[in-house]
């Protein structure tokens, strides 16, 4: 079987025994078929499908890879811990050394515990905001996403309304919107979740007002609350400190994932020292929270990101990168807008609500071996050299000038 026939065979197989071939994120329906759904190697910031194809990647697995696939500080470190012990009968040493490290990074940390997901920390930290509190009430941003269990997932189906029965929203940096919802919760208010920057599918991604982010401080200390920031999608990408440490706003508690084991699964809670008993209170706990080789895999890739230029290479990357796309944009016709953060940016078509030209621009740019997504930000990663954004703009370039071509005054107007 060649590699090109492995790619469609085995996304036959996987409809035979995965409920709906796919699921989750990765499920086909975010994605043109253009987009590989199975990788059998990745190195840096390529990776090559089963369809026997090699990619620039701008996704990142989704976030995770901060240094770039196969970091081989990472992996050494990980390699070295597998072969001591990884789930065992007792924690290791590792995972004291990483709740230092955390704690000496994180300035609102002052201690630590771990879990495997994002939704773990979320759902850790809400379940300690209701702990030290002896309330119930959640308020959260209408359309973040905080995780896939059924008091935050964005489906519906399976989550019955007793599920979500103490969850508010509000309009994400909309001080008028956010008191409107603790006025709501009264005396009953536990936390507010919030996100470092508004980053749902499908929306322009939008930076968190100054203002906004000291409104929810200020709330959640007029009320006692607890404030949590979900750190989960852009923590130690943009600052190693938290996301809005450079807002100068602390949480409370903050859930973190992602990019803090460099792929390796891993998922923490920080809180402040008010909260270290309501936190040893609560149950929480997995199979695998204590495995050691992702600890280990964290440990040296905090280390490489405090200790090198990983966080401004990402964004000299990031910078470089967009403003060539908004180059190529103008050369062929398109509006376009580049939001959020240049390391985790999205780009969007002018007029385009059902996002029909963004997903065939980035069906051309998956054609031409550049992994990116029309509807969901991107991620770069400190692999990411400025040749590698040289080779992705030649490529997206001609992205532009097919779909400038095929589409023509058809294109939707801004």
């Amino acid at each position: 079987m060649t590699k090109e026939i492995l790619e469609t065979s085995l996304r036959r197989r996987a409809t035979a025994v995965i409920p709906g071939g796919m699921y989750g994120h990765m499920t086909r329906a975010l994605l043109s078929e253009d987009h590989p759904q199975y990788v059998t190697v990745a190195d840096g910031c390529r990776f090559t499908g089963a369809d026997a194809r090699e990619y620039l990647d701008l996704m990142c697995g989704w976030g995770p890879v901060v240094l770039g696939y196969a970091h081989p500080v990472v992996r050494r470190a990980a390699d070295i811990q597998a072969g001591l012990g990884d789930c065992v009968n007792g924690a290791s040493p590792v995972m004291v050394e990483l709740a230092e490290l955390l704690v000496e990074t994180i300035p609102s940390a002052d201690w630590a515990m771990f879990a495997k997901n994002g939704t773990d920390a979320t759902t850790t930290c809400v379940t300690i905001a209701r702990a030290a509190t002896g309330r119930r009430k959640v308020l959260t941003a209408y359309g973040a996403y905080h995780g896939a269990v059924p008091w935050c997932t964005p489906g519906s189906s399976g989550v019955t309304a007793e599920d979500r029965a103490h969850v508010d929203h509000f309009e994400y940096n909309d001080i008028a919107s956010l008191r409107r919802a603790v006025e709501r919760a009264g005396d009953d208010l536990a936390a507010i979740v919030v996100c470092p920057f508004r980053h749902d599918v499908r929306q322009d991604q939008e930076l968190a007002d100054p203002e906004f982010a000291r409104a929810v401080r200020t709330l959640c200390d007029r009320t006692g609350a607890a404030m949590i920031l979900d750190d989960v999608r852009a923590g130690f990408r943009l600052c190693l400190g938290g996301s809005w440490e450079p807002l100068g706003v602390r949480p409370d508690l903050a859930a973190w994932s992602k990019a803090m084991a460099n792929g390796y699964a891993l998922a923490a809670v920080t809180g402040i020292g008010a909260l270290s008993e309501a936190a040893s209170d609560v149950y929480v706990t997995g199979s695998f929270w204590y495995s050691a080789v992702s600890m280990a895999a964290s440990i040296a890739t905090l280390t490489e990101l405090r200790e090198t230029d990983a966080l401004s290479r990402m964004e000299s990357a990031g910078q470089r990168l967009r403003v060539g796309l908004d180059a190529q944009a103008t050369r062929h016709g398109f509006e376009v807008k580049q939001t959020g953060p240049v390391q985790m940016p999205l780009l969007t078509f002018a007029g385009d609500t059902d996002f029909s030209v963004g997903t065939r621009w980035a069906s051309e740019a998956v054609q031409r071996g550049v992994y990116l997504h029309p509807t969901h930000n991107w991620f770069l990663s400190a692999a990411h050299t400025a040749a590698d954004i040289d080779e992705i703009l030649e490529r997206t370039e001609d992205a532009f000038a097919v779909v400038s071509r095929d589409l023509g005054s058809r294109l939707p107007q801004g």
